[in-house]
C-alpha cells in the first residue's frame, strides 16, 4: 500500500491514477483562483494571511451559501443560543422573508404587462411559424414542378434555339453587308442635304471595317468611293468654317466634325483661334466706338453689361470649345489659348479702363460699384477656364485701382468742401452789415462749418462703404476686407483729410506781410475754435464711426487718436496765437501812427483824453484797481523821480535807477503761448499794444506836457485795460515802462499831479 500510495503521488501519475483525483483538483482550482485575485488587488501573501478569513463557502450553516442545510442550521441554533436570541432570531427570520414577499410581489407586479405581452408573443410567434413552414414546404413542391417543366422545355427546343441564334447572326450581319453596300449612296445624299454630322457618323461606323477587309476587291470598291465622298465633305466643312457666318457653336461643330474625319488637329487649332480672333476683335472695335466723342458713351453700367455679355460670353465660349476639342494638345495647346486669352483680355481691360476713368468725376459710387461688380462677376468663368492667363487676377487689380482712385476723388472733394466753407465764411465777414440786422455771429458760423463738414465726411464714409457691401461679389477680397478699410478709408481717407485741414489752417499762420496778409482775424479765431473742437471730440467720433463701419481685418499701424488729438491742438494754438499777434498788430500801427504823427515837444498843456484811443462803452470800474493803478503813477520812487528840481547828476542817477530796477523787476514774456480762454487771448493782445507803445516812446522825444499827456494817456489805459488782463500786474508794469522811458526822454521832466490826472481822466 506504501508502494501504491507513492507511486499514486509521483509526478508521472495522472488524475485518474489517484482514487481521490476530482476531490483534490477542486482544492487546488480554488487555489489558482484565490492566487490570481491576489495578483489581481495587489496583495501579499502576508497581507492576505493577516485579513479575517470570509465564511467557508461549504458552510451549511452560512444561509447565503450554497451548502445550506436548515437542520444543521436549526440544531447549531438550538445548541448554542439561548431562548431570548432563539425568539429574536426568529422575529428577524420573519421580517426578512416578509420582506422578500414584499419585493417579489411588486417585482412581479411591476413586470406584469410584460411578462402578458412576451407570452402573446411568444404563441403568435408559434403559430406563424408554423403558417411559415406549411407556405415553404408548397414553394418546395411548386419550385420542384417548375424546374422539371424547365428541363423539359429546354431538351425539347434545344434544336431550334441552336438554329435560331445561326439565322440571327447570319440576319445581323446581312443587315451590316447591305448598310455597307448602301453606304456611298447614304453619304452622297447627307452631302446633299446638309446633314454632316450624319454623314461623319456613318463614316465612322463604317470605317473600321472597310479598313479591316480592304484586300477584298467588293470592299475595296466601297472604301475609294467612301474615301471620295468624305474628302468632298471635309471640304464643304473647312469652306463653311472659313467662311465664318455662323456663330461659335456652329464653328465648333465644324471643328468637331473635320477633326473626326482625321484632319490635322494643330492646323485645326491654328484656324480655329483665329477665326476666334476675328470675331473678339469685332466686339473690341464695338466697345471702343462707344468710349468716342460721338455718339455720346453710354452709362458705365450699360458699358460693362455690353463688354461682359459680348466680349467675355464670347471669349468663354471659345475657351469652352477649345478644351473641348483640342484636349488632345496637353500643355502646350494650354498656353497657346492662355496666351490668346490674355492677349485680348489686356486690350478689353484697357478699355474698361478708359470708360471707368469717365466716372471719376462723379459724386454717386453706387453706379460705379455696380459696373464694378458686374464687370468682376463676368470675368469669374473665363477666369476658372483660364486659369493661366491670369483674367480674374487682373479684373481685381482693375477694382482695386478704381476704389484707390475713388478714395483720393473724395479726399479732394472733402477738401474742396473745407475750402468752400471757408470761403462762405469770409464772404459773411465781409459782407456789408444792414441797417437793424445783424449778420450770423462767430459761434453760428462755427456751427455751420462744423456741421457742414462733418456731414460731407459722413457722405464719403457712406459712399465708399458701397464697395464693401456683402452682395459685392469682390467686398470677399483680401484687399477690401484689410487695406482698403484700415489703410485707404481710414489713413488716406479720414486722418488725410484732418491732417489737410489742420495743414490748410496752419498755411494762414504763414500768410506773408506784417498784418498776416489777407486773412480776416475772426477767420483765424473761428478756425482756431474749430480745431480744438475736434481735438476735445470730433476726431474720436469720426474715427469710431470709421472703424465701425469698416471692420478692420488688417494689422497694418494706423495713426492713434491720441496722435491726430495732439496735432489738432498744436493747430488750434498756432492760429489762436497768431490772432493774437495779428490783432496786437493791427493795434500797434494805430499806436505807431498816432505816436509817431505828434510834436511831443510842443504839446499843449492836457486837459482831456481821446488823443490815442476813443472812449467807447465806459465799464463799471472797480475802485480797489483804480487806486491802486494810480498810486504807481504817483508813488514816492516816481515824485523823486519826477522832481521838479534836478542837481546837475540827476540824470545820471536817474537812469541808474531805472536800470536798477529793470533787473529787479519781473521779466514780461509779449509773445508767450495762449491759452484756449477769452482771457488769455486779451491779454496777449494787450501785451503786445503796450509793448508796441513802450517801443514807440523810446523813439521819441518829450517836452514837459507831452510827458505829462503820456501820464494821463497810460492812466487812463489803466483805469479799462485791468478788467481784460488775467494779471493786472502785467499792466501796471508795462504802463509804468511806458511812463518811465517818456521821463528818460524828457529834457524838462516835470509830473502832473496825481489828482489832476485823476480828475482829467473823470472828466474826459
Amino acid at each position: 500500500m506504501a508502494a501504491a500510495a507513492t507511486a499514486g503521488s509521483s509526478p508521472g501519475s495522472g488524475p485518474g491514477d489517484s482514487p481521490e483525483g476530482p476531490e483534490a483538483e477542486a482544492p487546488e482550482r480554488r487555489r489558482k483562483a484565490h492566487g490570481m485575485l491576489k495578483l489581481y488587488y495587489g496583495l501579499s501573501e502576508g497581507e492576505a494571511a493577516g485579513r479575517p478569513a470570509g465564511p467557508d463557502p461549504l458552510d451549511p450553516t452560512d444561509l447565503n451559501g450554497a451548502h445550506f442545510d436548515p437542520e444543521v442550521y436549526l440544531d447549531k441554533l438550538r445548541r448554542e443560543c439561548p431562548l431570548a436570541q432563539l425568539m429574536d432570531s426568529e422575529t428577524d427570520m420573519v421580517r426578512q422573508i416578509r420582506a422578500l414577499d414584499s419585493d417579489m410581489q411588486t417585482l412581479v407586479y411591476e413586470n406584469y404587462n410584460k411578462f402578458i405581452s412576451a407570452t402573446d408573443t411568444i404563441r403568435k410567434m408559434k403559430n406563424d411559424f408554423r403558417k411559415m413552414e406549411d407556405e415553404m414546404d408548397r414553394l418546395a413542391t411548386n419550385m420542384a414542378v417548375i424546374t422539371d417543366f424547365s428541363a423539359r422545355i429546354s431538351a425539347t427546343l434545344q434544336d431550334r434555339h441552336e438554329r435560331i441564334t445561326k439565322l440571327a447572326g447570319v440576319h445581323a450581319l446581312l443587315r451590316k453587308l447591305q448598310f455597307l453596300f448602301e453606304l456611298p449612296s447614304r453619304l452622297t445624299k447627307c452631302v446633299e442635304l446638309g446633314a454632316y454630322g450624319q454623314a461623319v457618323r456613318y463614316q465612322g461606323r463604317a470605317q473600321a471595317v472597310l479598313q479591316q477587309y480592304q484586300h477584298l476587291p467588293s470592299f475595296r470598291a466601297i472604301q475609294d468611293d467612301c474615301q471620295v465622298i468624305t474628302a468632298r465633305l471635309a471640304q464643304q466643312l473647312r469652306q463653311r468654317f472659313r467662311e465664318g457666318g455662323s456663330g461659335a457653336p456652329e464653328q465648333a461643330e465644324c471643328v468637331e466634325l473635320l477633326l473626326a474625319l482625321g484632319e490635322p488637329a494643330e492646323e485645326l487649332c491654328e484656324e480655329f483661334l483665329a477665326h476666334a480672333r476675328g470675331r473678339l476683335e469685332e466686339e473690341l472695335r464695338s466697345l471702343e466706338a462707344e468710349l468716342g466723342p460721338s455718339p455720346p458713351a453710354p452709362d458705365v453700367l450699360e458699358f460693362t453689361d455690353h463688354g461682359g455679355s459680348g466680349f467675355v460670353g464670347g471669349l468663354c465660349h471659345v475657351a469652352a470649345a477649345y478644351q473641348e476639342l483640342f484636349a488632345v494638345q496637353g500643355p502646350a495647346g494650354a498656353e497657346k489659348l492662355a496666351a490668346f486669352a490674355r492677349e485680348l483680355g489686356s486690350r478689353y481691360f484697357a478699355l474698361v479702363e478708359r470708360r471707368l476713368a469717365q466716372e471719376q468725376g462723379g459724386g454717386d459710387n453706387s453706379l460705379l460699384v455696380r459696373a464694378l461688380d458686374r464687370f468682376h462677376r463676368r470675368l469669374r468663368a473665363p477666369g476658372a477656364l483660364l486659369a493661366a492667363a491670369g483674367l480674374a487676377d487682373a479684373a481685381t487689380e482693375i477694382v482695386e485701382r478704381v476704389a484707390r482712385e475713388r478714395l483720393g476723388h473724395h479726399l479732394q472733394g472733402l477738401r474742396a468742401a473745407f475750402l468752400g466753407c471757408l470761403t462762405d465764411v469770409r464772404q459773411a465777414l465781409a459782407a456789408p452789415r444792414v441797417a437793424g440786422k445783424e449778420g450770423p455771429g462767430l459761434a453760428e458760423l462755427l456751427a455751420n462749418v462744423a456741421s457742414s463738414i462733418l456731414s460731407h465726411i459722413k457722405a464719403s464714409l457712406a459712399a465708399v462703404h458701397l464697395f464693401t457691401a456683402k452682395e459685392v461679389s469682390f467686398s470677399n477680397k483680401p484687399y477690401f476686407r484689410g487695406e482698403f478699410c484700415s489703410q485707404g478709408v481710414r489713413e488716406g481717407l479720414i486722418v488725410g483729410f484732418i491732417r489737410s485741414m489742420c495743414q490748410t489752417a496752419q498755411s494762414f499762420c504763414d500768410s506773408p506781410g506784417e498784418k498776416g496778409g489777407a486773412t480776416p482775424p475772426a477767420l483765424l479765431l473761428l478756425l482756431s475754435r474749430l480745431c480744438l473742437d475736434y481735438e476735445t471730440a470730433t476726431i474720436s467720433y469720426i474715427l469710431t464711426l470709421t472703424d465701425e463701419q469698416f471692420l478692420v481685418q488688417d494689422q497694418s499701424p494706423v495713426t492713434p487718436v491720441s496722435t491726430l488729438c495732439a496735432e489738432a491742438r498744436e493747430t488750434a494754438r498756432r492760429l489762436l496765437t497768431h490772432y493774437v499777434k495779428v490783432q496786437g498788430l493791427v493795434i500797434s500801427q494805430m499806436l505807431r501812427k498816432s505816436v509817431e504823427t505828434r510834436d511831443w515837444l510842443s504839446t499843449l498843456e492836457p486837459r482831456n483824453v481821446g488823443l490815442l484811443y476813443e472812449e467807447g462803452v465806459r465799464k463799471a470800474q472797480s475802485s480797489d484797481s483804480s487806486k491802486r493803478t494810480f498810486s504807481v503813477y504817483s508813488s514816492s520812487r516816481q515824485q523823486g523821480r519826477y522832481a521838479p528840481s534836478y542837481t546837475p547828476s540827476a540824470p545820471m542817477d536817474t537812469n541808474l535807477l531805472s536800470n536798477i530796477q529793470k533787473l529787479f523787476s519781473e521779466r514780461i514774456d509779449v509773445f508767450s503761448p495762449v491759452e484756449f480762454n477769452k482771457v488769455s487771448v486779451l491779454t496777449g493782445i494787450i501785451k503786445i499794444s503796450l509793448k508796441t507803445l513802450l517801443e514807440c516812446v523810446r523813439l521819441r522825444t518829450f517836452g514837459r506836457f507831452g510827458l505829462q499827456q503820456v501820464q494821463v494817456d497810460c492812466h487812463f489805459l489803466q483805469l479799462y485795460l485791468w478788467r481784460f488782463v488775467a494779471d493786472e500786474e502785467l499792466v501796471h508794469l508795462l504802463l509804468d515802462e511806458v511812463v518811465a522811458s517818456a521821463a528818460l526822454r524828457c529834457p524838462d521832466p516835470v509830473p502832473m499831479e496825481p489828482s489832476v490826472v485823476e480828475v482829467i481822466c473823470e472828466r474826459g
